[in-house]
């Protein structure tokens, strides 16, 4: 029986994972489909639990547009193989290694559908590390070296009907029309949605999302 959560239990959860670790870097995986709200949870429990805690966004690792062109695999971008898995893996095994040195990851920015390199800084101060992302949990292509370097994975669980809207409104605010927002849901999103369902039983704990 897979042990569930609700938000409000993270910010105690992460205490207790940092105090478990006697001193070293924690990093946790917030997991979830396409819309279940990664980014707005991770975000809310770093400014909850404040500065030593900081967000790695797995959509830093978006490759480039002109890169998915080349490759034919611009039309399903957000696939497993639509990212550098691999610059992914390095980037997270550096942070956790904890080395005093600052660190530096890329993140994505939503307006430019672009990845952004050297936007994020993991410096001395940061204890807990929140990496957030779809395929965390994926055990092919190059993601099955991420759970490794994972203290706890967490699988957020939203109704599919809340998770769809958002991701039909989020393509919307960032330029779709409305009707191709909702035919890339139908046929690119979901698709990865089916196979980010496959990694839940490798999670931790289920957070129920409103």
């Amino acid at each position: 029986m897979e042990r569930r959560l609700a938000v409000a239990d993270l910010p105690g959860r992460v205490r207790g994972l940092t105090r478990s670790a006697a001193g070293r870097r924690v990093v946790v995986g917030i997991v979830g489909p396409p819309g279940a709200g990664k980014s707005t949870v991770a975000e809310r429990l770093a400014a909850e639990l404040g500065a030593t805690v900081r967000v790695l966004p797995m959509d830093g690792f978006h490759l480039a547009q002109q890169e998915l062109v080349r490759l034919g695999r611009a039309a399903r971008k957000g696939a497993p193989d639509t990212f550098d898995v691999d610059g992914y893996v390095s980037a997270l095994a550096r942070v956790r290694a904890d080395t005093g040195r600052t660190v530096y990851v890329p993140t994505f920015d939503r307006a430019l559908e672009e990845p952004v390199a050297g936007a994020l800084p993991f410096g001395p101060e940061v204890r807990v590390v929140l990496t957030e992302g779809n395929y965390l949990l994926h055990d092919a292509g190059g993601w099955e070296q991420v759970r490794p370097l994972l203290d706890e994975a967490w699988y957020l669980d939203v109704e599919d009907q809340v998770r769809v809207r958002r991701l039909v409104d989020r393509h919307v605010r960032f330029g779709r029309p409305p009707a191709q927002a909702r035919a890339w849901v139908e046929q690119v999103d979901e698709l990865n949605t089916a196979l980010v369902a496959r990694g839940r039983d490798r999670s931790d704990v289920v957070v129920a999302v409103d």
